[in-house]
């Protein structure tokens, strides 16, 4: 007898409900519960709770946008957003209880936060908190004069700034050499996994790890280079890895031919450049390797015995180190950049008028309907509509698990505990579980704040556990609002645009496979591993927006899955590429510009066809050529990527 299949959601809609597995941030976890207990416990003592309450509210958004290593880096995510959170909340108060014009202040609110979402990681928080305490400001009475409320949430923030930097005397570069050392021990990885499958999984982390330490690195570099001679030995150190990944290619289709992996000293030997970097150690390197015979080991042991004499160096020279991607530009040149992007970008301004119409909506439903809603709902939007936490359509449902969650513990603790002082120990461990949840997923994130932010609330407005319910039914309306107005009735979340991206990451492949191979009168080998480190980070970018709309519905998240396989074909076709240059440079025979021209036609015919339509396209995939040559493996993974891009036939 045939078994009757369980029934059971999709994996695009339960995904987001199992945790991620991370470590516990204890260090995070300290300075939650600190930084939102502590306040409270002064304001119960100065016999001013509300006060206290503000504090808190203000040290949560520093806790949330804590999310960097380097402590520069860290201090411009706390402290910026804080400014634009008293704007807001400033905002928000001043059109308290005032109808249609509390209405059009936010509306214009989040136009602006959304647009200014898309610059950048402190740009998108800055937005958020914007619109965040804005929401709160119009929906919760606020003490008065109109300046205390910003006063009393940006001392919250300072709190966090103060605990963050209390360890800056004694950890002050170490988050640095950290990313850099444990950007070589992906490296090691990777070498370590060459011929073998898990070898496409150690290139994202490797990818992954440059882009951070790169990011680490220069954040700081922009105002010190040249006169920091810590931050100059470490750029030098991330550069002298950059040979060492280009010949990574190169070693794992030569092990995968010929069924043999690298010699265990390599991977060990880079281990142990990552612990010298760790550690600050220089002196003379010390390699016990075997001897290198192809052109691919060849590669591995040059640019190995490179790096050990670079990591190894006392005093790197600071006018010959230059990251992989172009010296940053200047401040102005950047800000100039950033407002044009803001003020004419059709996505900039796609996302403000989306989140725009469903702030003016909750807010309408909130001011004008004679209904008991509160600012939860637009509270709801603001954090469900945010184009760089993932899928808006699996955040309305995560948001909705998540708040049920913590709704839970919030009735609990509101039928329970008394108020008063009960507060501060109940903080002290609910804080805890912001930054050890917020690891583990969007959910787990919202299940954690959802009580505080109760908590908080009661403080201002002493509602206890009739809030519950209202809340949960508040959460329920925001994300319908977003479901109906931030999702389904805009094009885009049913016409992905997701194969535009993937034809331009194998145009640029096309671009990349012209220029490694180019006349000796035009090659630039600088250039060249700038367009390789822009196109993997890239690739990198298109990997995460494909990922994101796997999470979707059909048809969006149909097509990403339908489609998937040709993002992973594009990443080898740019380490076939590396690895055939890699073994020219090492004395294999250069390929014929005919072969060369061949493969770049390829790519952007496949590309062409990919912008043509929105579903998977038959394209020709003609290529011939010397089986024993450099490009032989690159032909093989377009011809691979051409058939993935070939629809299947039904056979009768």
């Amino acid at each position: 007898m045939a078994r009757t299949p369980r029934l059971s959601p999709p994996p695009w809609l339960t995904a987001g409900l199992r945790p991620t597995a991370a470590p516990i941030p204890w260090a995070a976890v300290a300075r939650a519960s600190i930084a939102l207990s502590a306040p409270l416990a002064v304001g119960l003592a100065v016999d001013q709770p509300v006060y206290g309450a503000l504090v808190s509210m203000g040290a949560l958004a520093g806790v949330i946008g804590d999310t960097a290593d380097a402590y520069r880096m860290r201090f411009y995510n706390i402290a910026v957003p804080q400014v634009f959170g008293a704007l807001g909340v400033t905002l928000g108060s001043l059109v308290f209880g005032q109808g249609w014009l509390a209405v059009i202040v936010l509306t214009l609110v989040a136009l602006v936060s959304g647009m200014i979402s898309s610059i950048g990681a402190v740009a998108s928080v800055s937005g958020l908190l914007l619109l965040l305490n804005a929401v709160v400001g119009a929906g919760l009475p606020m003490p008065e004069p109109w300046w205390r409320p910003p006063l009393l949430l940006g001392l919250g923030g300072v709190v966090v700034l103060v605990l963050t930097l209390l360890g800056w005397p004694l950890r002050r570069g170490i988050p640095e050499r950290s990313a850099v050392a444990g950007t070589y021990r992906t490296v090691a990885d990777i070498l370590e996994a060459a011929g073998t499958d898990a070898y496409d999984e150690k290139r994202q982390a490797v990818t992954t790890s440059l882009n951070q330490s790169y990011d680490l690195v220069l954040a700081r570099r922009t105002r010190v280079h040249g006169r920091t001679p810590a931050l100059v030995r470490l750029l030098a150190q991330l550069n002298a890895l950059i040979p060492l990944v280009e010949a990574a290619p190169a070693a794992h289709l030569s092990a995968r031919r010929l069924h043999r992996p690298l010699p265990a000293e390599i991977p060990a030997a880079v281990r142990e450049l990552a612990d010298a970097v760790e550690e600050g150690r220089t002196g003379t390197p010390v390699l016990d390797l075997p001897e290198a015979t192809r052109p691919s080991e060849k590669a591995v042991d040059q640019a190995l015995r490179h790096a050990a004499t670079v990591v190894h160096a006392a005093e790197p020279n600071p006018y010959n180190v230059d990251d992989r991607l172009g010296r940053p530009a200047a401040l102005r040149v950047r800000v100039r950049r950033t407002a044009r992007a803001v003020l004419f970008s059709k996505e900039s301004w796609r996302y403000g008028l989306r989140l725009a119409l469903c702030i003016g909506l909750a807010q309408a439903l909130v001011s004008l309907i004679d209904v008991p809603r509160s600012y939860w709902v637009a509270l709801t939007v603001t954090f469900v509509l945010k184009p760089d936490f993932g899928s808006v359509f699996s955040r309305a449902v995560l948001r909705a698990a998540g708040t049920a969650a913590g709704l839970v513990v919030a009735a609990l603790i509101l039928a329970e505990v008394p108020r008063g002082w009960w507060d501060v120990p109940v903080m002290f461990v609910l804080a805890a579980l912001i930054p050890a949840f917020s690891a583990k997923g969007y959910a787990f994130q919202t299940a954690a704040i959802t009580p505080v932010i109760l908590l908080l609330s009661d403080l201002l407005n002493r509602q206890g556990f009739d809030l519950v319910l209202p809340r949960l039914y508040d959460s329920l309306i925001g994300c319908g609002i977003v479901l109906v107005f931030g999702y389904l009735l805009w094009p885009e979340s049913w016409h992905s645009r997701i194969g535009d991206r993937l034809a331009d990451a194998v145009a640029d492949s096309a671009a990349y496979v012209n220029r490694a191979f180019c006349s000796p009168r035009e090659e630039d080998p600088a250039a060249r591993v700038r367009a390789r480190r822009v196109l993997y980070r890239d690739l990198s970018v298109v990997r995460s927006e494909f990922q994101r709309a796997l999470t979707e519905p059909p048809p969006t998240g149909t097509v990403a899955s339908a489609w998937w396989p040709l993002v992973v074909a594009v990443e080898r076709i740019v380490d076939a590429t590396t690895a055939a240059r890699v073994r020219v440079d090492h004395g294999a025979p250069a390929p014929d510009p005919a072969e060369v021209d061949a493969v770049e036609q390829q790519l952007r015919e496949l590309a062409d066809g990919l912008r043509s339509s929105d579903v998977l396209v038959e394209v020709r995939a003609e290529l011939s050529g010397d089986e024993e040559g450099v490009l032989a493996p690159l032909r093989h993974e377009v011809t691979a990527a051409r058939a993935i891009a070939t629809p299947r036939r039904e056979t009768d």
